[in-house]
């Protein structure tokens, strides 16, 4: 099968007119016809559909020619062996071409910029050589790549335990239930292990245009983190890297919905950039800096304790900023059970009722399938319905619309009392209620002014209650900077309301997907690291079972709840256990076999396969598997969710259900 390289090169040489009396394709000629639209180059160019499909766009039935595509293509130094690039190892803020000092437009241009790069980041200690996919030159091995796939080992996590009278699990009966076999659900949780490029691609199936709230706390690019790599692009790489799952990101956000991202000063500058041009200069919200540590021992001249969060809009016009009147961490338990629900203080003082169930009501009241009469039984309610029993005068006195409607919207909270009920009812500066002929309506006042980018993230330092908290988890030196629940909970709390859906693809810990639980919004986590099943879902299983660190206090929180997990189906398996099965007589064919498979060489270099390769004959026969197996390890592939009932990749029937279920019956 030819690449497009040979397909418009052999094209091109049909015609006399663009070849050398050597046979050598005359490209300044080929050029100059470009440059002119010239139209014999173009029909020549639209009588190949791959040449066609390549640099021609339809628009409303019009095939218009991408001239400047076609340019970049025989520039690339890929494109005949006397080639050049126009993409120099320099990285640079430029505008069609031109540096800064020649234009007042600046966006960053950096190698690589045009290719997709899967980022390999399964093992700390594996740095391999990444391959970037140009977006024109290897476009097949991109849709490949970027395929949906499928999904394997799901399983779902629920709290099970004895109920109170309102339906608030017991805590000291709580247990976590795991259940294979399942389907996915709308209102799912949602945990995968994979690669977080591959992944956002698969999520975008099912939830393109519908994430509220994005936090990522990607590699910094620094010396220490999992992104170094050993190359001499290293801050391309990373920066490819991000282009790639930002562009995802902002695919996946609702219109009235934003994105965070951390950083430090290794990549603040160009990350701001970058965004930029992803989002939009006009849709940047904020820049919140960040205090790392209390104190600041440094080798350099200044001591460097801080970090940055920057804040960007998919739309700013349509984005509602949750701003409250002042820190809600210092509410107690009772101030957080209406704060969480958006509902904020008139004043500063509490103002909450506790009112008997006997002495505020007159009508019944059904709650968990229990029938809750005034009085305390029906014989009370009766005698009170005749008269018998006079209401307190300081009762306030709610209709059955109005006590139905607080209670659905966090204006009343029962709490089980002694003998009965109690109602709290509370004043708020979000809402006024309106009666319209006993149909009660929420009518929105204005906002509290918001708190500033220095308040909003002031002491919430890494290394302290979060490094405390992960200690009582069981996580302990794994991860240098945990971010402490305090401050994933300030940023969630600014984008998302109750039961908006929350994505953080560098998940890490888990930090962003039990702050999310806590506070009552959906999440999809993404982490490529094995420690996922140790570290990350252990600790979501005991925010399931009720654990009371991080903001767990703040938030009332006494556990509940479910999650899936899953895992993006590796096809590396099965090759390897055909390597170890392979013989001196066969070891050869598999290694022909692995070195022909489509779905293996597109992922590897060609300097991958001759290190494979080299002084194979003299390995012995455990040492050639070594090498192939080390080979495939290195380069995972996915099973694409269009190749699931190829049986050569042994897609079991549960996986098939939960994939099924996923992408809905795709």
């Amino acid at each position: 099968m030819k690449n497009i390289f040979d397909t418009v090169a052999d094209l091109l040489l049909t015609n006399d007119k663009y070849k050398a009396e050597d046979g050598k394709l005359l490209k300044a000629v080929v050029y100059s016809d470009v440059m002119a639209m010239n139209e014999t180059l173009l029909t020549l160019l639209l009588s190949n559909e791959d040449v066609k499909e390549t640099f021609f766009k339809d628009v409303q039935g019009t095939l218009v020619f991408d001239k400047q595509k076609f340019a970049w293509f025989m520039e690339s130094k890929e494109f005949l062996p006397d080639s050049y690039t126009s993409y120099t190892n320099k990285i640079g803020l430029t505008h069609n071409g031109n540096f800064i000092s020649q234009t007042n437009d600046v966006v960053l241009d950096f190698p690589y910029k045009d290719c997709v790069l899967e980022g390999g980041q399964d093992k700390d200690d594996q740095k391999r050589s990444e391959i970037f996919y140009n977006e024109t030159i290897a476009s097949d091995e991109i849709s490949r790549m970027l395929a949906p796939k499928v999904f394997t080992n799901a399983k779902r996590y629920t709290a099970v335990g004895s109920k109170d009278l309102l339906g608030n699990l017991d805590p000291d009966t709580i247990k976590v239930k795991e259940e294979t076999g399942i389907t996915f659900k709308d209102d799912d949780n949602l945990i995968i292990k994979g690669n977080n490029l591959i992944a956002l691609v698969s999520l975008l199936k099912r939830y393109e245009g519908k994430v509220k709230c994005v936090y990522i706390d990607p590699p910094y690019n620094t010396q220490n983190d999992s992104f170094n790599y050993n190359d001499s692009f290293n801050h391309s790489t990373w920066l490819t890297f991000m282009k790639n799952r930002l562009e995802l990101a902002r695919k996946l956000l609702r219109e009235d919905g934003s994105i965070f991202v951390q950083c430090d000063d290794n990549e603040q500058a160009y990350l701001k950039v970058l965004m930029d041009g992803i989002f939009g200069r006009d849709n940047f919200i904020a820049e919140f800096p960040r205090v790392t540590k209390r104190g600041g021992k440094s080798s350099s001249v200044i001591a460097n304790n801080h970090d940055y969060v920057l804040m960007f809009a998919k739309n700013k016009n349509n984005v509602k900023i949750y701003a409250p009147k002042h820190d809600d961490d210092k509410f107690n338990q009772k101030d957080k059970y209406f704060a969480e629900r958006g509902y904020y203080k008139l004043n500063q003082t509490l103002d909450y009722d506790s009112l008997q169930y006997s002495k505020s009501l007159d009508y019944p009241v059904t709650l968990e399938g229990k029938t809750l009469y005034p009085g305390g039984n029906y014989n009370m309610y009766q005698q009170r319905q005749n008269g018998k029993h006079r209401r307190a005068d300081w009762a306030w006195r709610w209709s059955e619309n109005l006590f139905n409607f607080g209670l659905d919207n966090g204006f009343i909270v029962l709490k089980e009392g002694k003998d009965r009920p109690r109602i709290y009812t509370k004043t708020y500066q979000k809402v006024k209620i309106v009666d319209n002929n006993g149909e009660y309506t929420i009518v929105n006042v204005d906002r509290t002014k918001p708190l500033s980018t220095i308040e909003l993230t002031n002491n919430m330092y890494s290394n302290d209650n979060a490094t405390k908290h992960a200690e009582l988890l069981g996580i302990k030196n794994i991860f240098d900077y945990t971010k402490p629940e305090s401050l994933i909970k300030k940023l969630i709390s600014l984008a998302a309301d109750k039961n908006d859906l929350v994505l953080d693809f560098h998940l890490g810990s888990g930090t962003t997907a039990a702050v999310a639980h806590k506070m009552g919004r959906r999440y999809i986590g993404v982490e490529q690291m094995d420690y996922i099943q140790d570290i990350t879902v252990e600790r979501l299983k005991k925010v399931l079972e009720g654990e009371q660190g991080g903001i767990s206090k703040a938030q009332n929180w006494h556990g509940g709840g479910s999650f899936v997990y899953c895992e993006l189906k590796e096809n590396a398996n099965t090759l390897i256990t055909t390597i170890q099965n392979a013989t001196e007589d066969t070891i050869e064919s598999v290694k022909a076999a692995i070195y022909a498979n489509e779905r293996i060489v597109p992922y590897l270099t060609k300097q991958e396969l001759a290190d494979a390769d080299k002084d194979f004959e003299n390995l012995t026969l455990e040492e050639k598997k070594q090498a192939l197996i080390k080979l495939v390890d290195k380069n995972k592939l996915y099973v694409n969710a269009s190749d699931m009932d190829d049986e050569s990749y042994h897609v079991s029937d549960d996986d098939k259900k939960f994939t099924k279920s996923f992408y809905k019956g795709v």
